[in-house]
């Protein structure tokens, strides 16, 4: 249940955010906010072109055969598609520099945190090499966090 919570309050989130902010047309032609949206769907996609379509779930969850992937991307991050998210999602955030969108936008990587660190306790489970990588790799940000 917890995992699905989660997934809930994620695209939830992602959903007020985007009902919040100042709408499509104003998003395009904010030169920040555009840019930023982009290069995080890039990143995402960069993380997908690592990581088989059917080797994670959108749950944090433990595929019974999923591989531990550390090539392109994550070799330097556990969670890439978690910071596609968040940077996305901030070109949503700057578009729309509000209280709102701010405490919207909080929550969100707040939820994001808890989704990683569900998944690092299963994948420490999952498999042994686990814990080598994750010593060898930051949580979001590479080298950084």
């Amino acid at each position: 249940m917890y995992p699905k919570l989660l997934v809930l309050l994620q695209f939830g989130l992602i959903a007020l955010m985007v009902y919040f902010s100042k709408g499509l047309h104003a998003f395009i032609h904010d030169t920040i906010a555009l840019p930023l949206f982009l290069a995080g769907l890039s990143f995402g996609l960069w993380a997908l072109n690592h990581n088989q379509l059917g080797n994670f779930h959108v749950r944090p969850v433990i595929k019974k055969n999923a591989k531990l992937v550390t090539t392109g991307i994550y070799a330097f991050i556990r969670h890439p598609m978690y910071t596609s998210v968040i940077v996305m999602m901030l070109g949503v955030l700057v578009s729309t520099p509000t209280l709102t969108e701010s405490l919207l936008f909080a929550f969100l990587i707040g939820v994001l945190v808890l989704k990683a660190t569900k998944e690092e306790l299963l994948w420490m489970d999952h498999d042994e090499a686990y814990a080598l990588y994750r010593k060898k790799t930051k949580l979001f940000i590479p080298y950084i966090l």
